[in-house]
């Protein structure tokens, strides 16, 4: 683990913070990670159509 180095404003609020690149590296991969997970589990709920019907609706709504 490391240190957080914060930024602060004239008044000392935190306003940022820094950390280092592999840190933010990390936290970044593990953020897309969860967003595939989140895109899948909301996919997986959605009703399918077999791909011909797709097909015919996507030439529908481009005609």
């Amino acid at each position: 683990m490391y240190k957080e180095n914060y930024l602060v404003d004239d008044h000392g609020k935190r306003i940022a913070v820094m950390l280092p690149i592999k840190e933010y590296d990390k936290m970044k991969e593990a953020l897309e990670e969860l967003e595939d997970i989140k895109a899948y589990d909301l996919a997986k709920n959605e009703p399918t159509i077999p791909l011909r019907d797709a097909i015919k609706l996507r030439k529908q709504k481009n005609a």
